[in-house]
């Protein structure tokens, strides 16, 4: 049961991704073809609320798609099972969720 959960919670969050992938690569290519700067980014980044929640639901979809993606690839490749693949995913979710949201924070927040 457990497989089915991860299975449909990897599907749901590759969903969430799809939309939030594509506003990052249309605001990537905006920047980059308007010539803006790293700091006129961060002036337009730096306080906002809605860039906050935008790359912060990217991070937390992104934290828990690659643990899960990863968890699978760990039992497959090396046989890892119980609490030893456990402890793997979630230190991988939660390594991924802090640097994320890190970087996040600093964009957004300072």
């Amino acid at each position: 049961m457990l497989t089915v959960r991860l299975y449909m919670l990897q599907r749901i969050t590759a969903v969430l991704m799809a939309p939030l992938v594509l506003g990052h690569l249309a605001v990537m290519i905006y920047a980059v073809q308007g010539g803006l700067s790293a700091a006129e980014i961060l002036g337009r980044t730096q306080g906002s609320v809605a860039w906050f929640l935008f790359y912060g639901s990217f991070v937390v979809a992104v934290s828990i798609h690659a643990a899960i993606g990863l968890r699978v690839v760990i039992h497959e490749v090396l046989g890892l099972k119980g609490m030893l693949l456990e402890l793997l995913t979630w230190t991988a979710a939660l390594a991924l969720f802090a640097l994320g949201a890190r970087a996040v924070i600093a964009v957004t927040l300072s």
